[in-house]
């Protein structure tokens, strides 16, 4: 079998759903821009490319890779689909590594796209009447003990089980703050970043080249100021400040094999060499890190301290942490740009997000392994992981 590499990465700027500057940018302009650049930016023939492989999440159910490939003008280039919460476009990397590793495809640019601002809210009819109601298509059965829009937080039933303070979560999520914003005004991100021209409400034209969501004034102080998402239940943990943002973003690797890069003279930024999803109880679904990481290292013949970097997604702060304390990791080399809790957590983007992170700074470091990690909606979770 031949080896995968990643010859580039590339995203958006992430910005704050509703109110932020893609506000009323939709997921099919970000998708259709984000595989121009990186179309653009592979040093790849665009009449190459065999497949394009995009994650989407609360879409409606289209198929954004194949609108974003006719768009730019590759109409004999399919376009698939992939939806799996969070780690959506982490499977879309292992899809089209999966498929060049075996020889049937040689160039696939994988990613995911995403806006909170714009997407649909399907409005369902209620069985048995004529009543009407706006809610997302299931993931799992309904449970009570069970993460959903209803009952109680993700990150809270992990805060409990690994018995995590809130002090230990806001530290961590202010901490994210404070290394996302080093990172952009370090110009860190510039590599990775395609800036974007915005049509904003008003008809008015913007740039936008910088990550928006990070603060630069949070503190331990105002963190804790911060009332709990849901007061009335005793204890309760989890705030905005030690939770992930709603944000709008699109990211997207373009892959091919180790013979093809060498034969068009490109540099790889990185080798895909195992990637891995999982199942876990929905109530304890920011377990899917913990767990995935488990199956990847042991496909991959590794222990914790063979990785040199960590991407955990923090969709809480409780999720890393809790990672963290049971793996026994050194949190400097988690997260060292900051993550969803500052960063944001454009979800089907998430994950082609943080591997573009990974590769970027494995490169700039001369080598190491990757591993991005994360858990995923309705009890899953998914990792790659990446060597240079």
């Amino acid at each position: 079998m031949t080896e995968t590499v990643i010859v580039d990465a590339v995203r958006t700027p992430i910005a704050t759903a509703r109110k932020g500057t893609l506000r009323d940018t939709s997921a099919e302009i970000l998708a259709t821009h984000i595989l121009a650049e990186a179309i653009r930016r592979s040093g790849l023939p665009p009449e190459s490319i065999d497949d394009v492989i995009f994650a989407e999440s609360h879409y409606g159910g289209g198929d954004l890779a194949r609108y974003a490939a006719v768009a730019n003008g590759l109409v004999n280039v399919p376009g698939q689909a992939v939806n799996r919460y969070c780690a959506g476009s982490l499977t879309s990397v292992a899809n089209a590594a999966g498929s060049i590793t075996s020889g049937m495809d040689t160039v696939i640019i994988a990613g995911g796209v995403n806006t909170n601002s714009t997407s649909p809210r399907p409005v369902w009819r209620v069985i048995g009447t004529e009543d009407t109601e706006t809610r997302l298509p299931p993931t799992f059965p309904y449970r009570e003990d069970a993460a959903d829009d209803t009952s109680l937080s993700v990150g809270w039933n992990i805060a409990q089980k690994y018995n995590l303070s809130r002090e230990q979560m806001d530290a961590w999520a202010v901490r994210s703050h404070e290394r996302a914003v080093a990172a952009i005004d370090s110009g860190v991100f510039d590599d990775e970043i395609a800036p974007i021209k915005v049509t904003q409400g008003d008809g008015t034209v913007v740039e936008f080249a910088v990550d928006e969501h990070p603060r630069r004034t949070t503190t331990l102080e105002k963190a804790a100021q911060v009332k709990p998402i849901h007061p009335e239940i005793e204890g309760f943990s989890i705030t905005a400040a030690n939770a992930s943002g709603a944000n709008d973003a699109a990211a997207a690797l373009t892959l091919t094999t180790a013979e093809n890069a060498s034969a068009h003279g490109l540099t790889s930024l990185g080798t895909v060499k195992a990637w891995a999803s999982v199942g876990v109880d929905p109530k304890f679904t920011g377990d899917g890190s913990l767990i995935v990481i488990h199956k990847l290292l042991e496909r991959a013949g590794l222990t914790p301290s063979d990785i040199n970097l960590w991407e955990i997604n923090e969709a809480f702060a409780s999720v890393p942490v809790s990672v963290c304390q049971e793996l026994g990791l050194d949190e400097n080399a988690v997260n060292i740009y900051g993550s969803g809790c500052s960063l944001g957590h454009p979800i089907a983007a998430s994950g082609a997000r943080m591997l573009t992170t990974l590769a970027h700074e494995l490169h700039r470091r001369g080598g190491g392994i990757g591993v991005a990690a994360m858990c995923a909606g309705g009890g899953q979770g998914g990792a790659v992981l990446v060597q240079v």
